[in-house]
């Protein structure tokens, strides 16, 4: 018997057959349902002309996914526990698999929200119950490994959505942005049927509806707020006003039910746990800084930049195979060194791409854009592997499930309000800078009187002041991304604090010692 056999009893964990198997079938479930964050993004001008929305409408195809997501991730827990993780997650996939498939053959607008409003619902037990697997199949030693497995999905799967997304548009149709789970998915679902076994359940376990009513006030309030801020000009909305009141209030119920219900929506004692606490705080700033990253660097690139679909494509694809090395090494060393360590040096990795990027200009060299985007993507994958160790090596096996569907949900809180607050800022910033650029645009001004400033920038010329205001739009915009890249290493920074409140359990220090 090999010396990981006595760790993995000791433990709880018998060796699973076919683990190979599964774990391939988690992994291309979590891929599916995290390339659906984003994959449809590219595809929205096209599904506006099909089937003709106007732009404030075909957003919806965006909005209701990530709002039926949000709000049926923090019930993963409970269904799991009540109806098997086996049958939830067979469930869950073939129900993602099917919506796809509809959201495919959509002839309308309504027809589409609504099969994105089912594959939200469906799919937002994806991620979760994929980890929660992988967790279980492998022991402390070996779950650095797994977890590299399993995080490929969940953070390539949002780094390459666009590209393939805009890949499968060009060249076939909008709809293969939904046919592609298909097969996938038919495939996944038939592994996990035939070698997956049941865990127990609790068929007397009774569902917290006060509880996950008002929660679900308030992730569906504050979603809707991210999203919609920026088209309604923020709190100048009576809307946007009205939805801040309502998660408010939805949050503060939510907190005063689970500390004074019997049995909660969420059990308080898993926030017991400092390690768990510590890492939703970690996850949430990584899901700040990836997606928001991602969604700036295709409008530079092509805006600024002056490069084509496919060129930006090509840039942002190293940032996605620096993310999938360093999780191949940090899934090696997760379970040899100190997890906190990697994460310190995955943190310094991200403020320093971050910071690199703060001084970029449209005329960087591709060479040096590779760089900085490796560079984030490995800190992301450095930071994000250790985590899911350190995370979950203190807490109890039952609180797994919903530990994992937690961070999930926080990973997707995070995503949102990360884009919402770029976004703003970069619109923000770019009209104040445009504001302040413009007081020197004067006939008084010598640079507008003389050499080419003069022939190209004509102020009595109207061909020459629409060139002009172009230019000022530019300037403004190339600072305004600057201070938006500039903002998130100021987010990433205090993140290595965090790590302060986190430990190593024994469990760890075993499979070191065993390893070594």
């Amino acid at each position: 018997m090999s010396r990981a056999a006595p760790l993995a009893e000791s433990a709880g964990i018998a060796p699973v057959p076919h683990r190979g198997v599964i774990s391939i079938c988690a992994m291309v479930a979590t891929l599916m349902q995290a390339l659906d964050n984003t994959i449809a993004n590219v595809a929205l001008p096209y599904m506006q002309g099909s089937l003709s929305a106007t732009p404030d409408q075909i957003t919806w195809v965006l909005t209701s996914y990530v709002v039926a997501a949000a709000i049926m991730t923090a019930p993963v827990g409970w269904l799991s526990a009540r109806f098997g993780r086996k049958n939830l997650f067979i469930t869950c996939l073939a129900g993602f698999t099917i919506a796809s498939a509809l959201c495919g053959v959509a002839e309308s607008l309504a027809q589409i929200v609504l099969f994105r409003v089912l594959q939200g619902v469906f799919g937002a037990a994806i991620v979760p119950l994929s980890q929660s697997t992988m967790l279980d199949l492998y022991p402390a030693e070996q779950r650095g490994s797994a977890m590299a497995i399993w995080g490929m999905g969940v953070m390539v799967g949002p780094i390459l959505g666009p590209t393939l997304g805009g890949y499968l548009t060009d060249a076939y149709d909008w709809r293969w942005v939904f046919f592609i789970n298909v097969p996938f998915g038919v495939l996944a679902i038939a592994g996990l049927a035939v070698f997956l076994k049941d865990n127990d359940r609790n068929a007397a376990l009774r569902f917290d509806w006060l509880g996950f009513a008002v929660l679900s006030l308030a992730l569906g309030a504050l979603q809707l707020m991210l999203d919609r801020g920026q088209q309604q000009d923020w709190f100048s909305s009576t809307e946007i006003i009205a939805e801040a009141i309502l998660f408010g209030l939805g949050l503060y119920l939510f907190v005063v039910h689970m500390m004074t219900a019997e049995k909660p929506f969420l059990t308080p004692a898993i926030f017991r746990d400092r390690n768990f606490v510590a890492g939703l705080l970690i996850m949430f700033m990584v899901g700040m800084i990836l997606l928001a990253s991602s969604a700036l660097m295709p409008p530079y690139l092509q805006n600024l930049g002056g490069y084509s679909v496919y060129e930006t494509g090509l840039l942002m694809a190293p940032r996605g195979a620096g993310t999938m090395l360093a999780m191949m090494i940090a899934g090696r060393l997760a379970s040899r060194s100190d997890p906190r360590l990697l994460m310190l040096a995955g943190i310094a990795m991200l403020a320093y791409s971050l910071w690199e990027m703060s001084a970029w200009t449209p005329d960087i060299d591709a060479w040096s854009i590779t760089v900085a985007t490796v560079i984030q993507g490995a800190g992301l994958g450095f930071v994000f592997i250790p985590l899911q160790v350190v995370a979950f090596s203190t807490l109890r096996p039952d609180y797994r499930t919903e530990g994992t569907a937690l961070f999930s949900l926080v990973r997707n809180v995070g995503m949102a309000i990360g884009v919402s607050i770029t976004s703003f800022m970069l619109a923000h910033n770019a009209q104040v800078m445009h504001a302040q650029i413009a007081e020197h645009v004067t006939p008084f001004n010598p640079m507008l009187q003389t050499g080419g400033a003069y022939l190209f920038w004509n102020l009595v010329n109207p061909r020459g002041l629409m060139a002009l205001n172009g230019e000022v739009t530019r300037q403004a915009l190339i600072v305004a991304y600057a201070n938006d890249f500039l903002l998130m290493f100021l987010i990433t920074v205090p993140t290595a604090f965090l790590l302060l409140l986190m430990r190593r359990s024994r469990r760890q220090n075993d499979a070191e010692l065993m390893v070594e």
